[in-house]
């Protein structure tokens, strides 16, 4: 398993740009996971050239015996849910750039097992994984052509934490973080299930040139893969739109922009 700290880098040649998809939050397994509208993207996604995935946890819903999700009320057990997810992303492994695991992975660390590390093996692009953070470069154009402009565009990639019942608070804990960071184009986090982008920004000092200026970056919440009912419904949050975000990344200059 390699360190958080080792960055992923993807190059294209080519310069039509991509779109990526941020996966985060399936939890297939519970009841309440779309895992219909999961299967039919997923399949749908083959057929968009140029489409890519970034996973951030929370994959499957693995309740366990100590967890507050109820592992009776699965409609598969954990390994079944591990199982049947490698299934559905096998089609799709040269389309995912990179993955981290989930608070609901997680559970399973008093043995020592790392669920998405696992699929990620089974897929064998292990490389891409990150245990709590990955930060991904992105590049295109081709170096050798002489091209006087090769855009490159860097993410940092983790599932989230915290929250609290108002969009709010997934909000300032994401920004907080990401003011944290240099050269990040975007932080892209899920866990509170509140699909959401932000355009922060912060001011740079250019000693080289001397000079000041304002660098915008994105802060995207992703948006979860469940219904409403079960543990939402038991702790009285309330409902959520599913609305599935894409980052569209161009490769012939630096832009970036965010269609929901």
């Amino acid at each position: 398993m390699l360190s958080d700290f080792e960055m992923i880098v993807r190059e294209f040649p080519e310069k039509n740009g991509i779109r990526i998809y941020p996966i985060f939050d399936i939890h297939l397994g519970a009841r309440e996971s779309l895992e219909k509208e999961w299967t039919a993207f997923s399949k749908r996604i083959l057929n968009e050239p140029n489409s890519y995935l970034v996973l951030g946890g929370d994959l499957i819903n693995n309740g366990t015996l100590s967890s507050v999700t109820n592992p009776f009320e699965e409609i598969y057990r954990p390994r079944e849910q591990k199982k049947i997810m490698t299934e559905m992303l096998l089609p799709l492994k040269d389309r995912i750039l990179c993955a981290v695991q989930g608070n609901h992975e997680r559970r399973n660390r008093d043995v020592d097992n790392d669920i998405i590390y696992d699929i990620m093996c089974k897929l064998d692009i292990e490389d891409l994984y990150r245990e709590n953070i990955a930060f991904l470069s992105i590049s295109f154009g081709n170096k050798r052509n002489n091209s006087r402009y090769n855009p490159v565009y860097t993410f940092a990639v983790s599932h989230g934490a915290g929250g609290g019942a108002l969009t709010g608070g997934g909000v300032n804990r994401a920004e907080r973080f990401a003011y944290s960071m240099s050269g990040v184009d975007a932080l892209i986090v899920g866990h509170t299930h509140k699909p959401l982008v932000t355009s922060p920004a912060q001011l740079v000092v250019d000693h080289q040139n001397r000079k000041v200026y304002v660098k915008p970056f994105k802060v995207i919440v992703a948006t979860s893969w469940l219904s409403w009912g079960g543990y939402a419904a038991q702790k009285l949050l309330t409902p959520t739109a599913h609305v599935p975000q894409i980052v569209n990344l161009r490769g012939d200059q630096k832009e970036l922009t965010i269609t929901m």
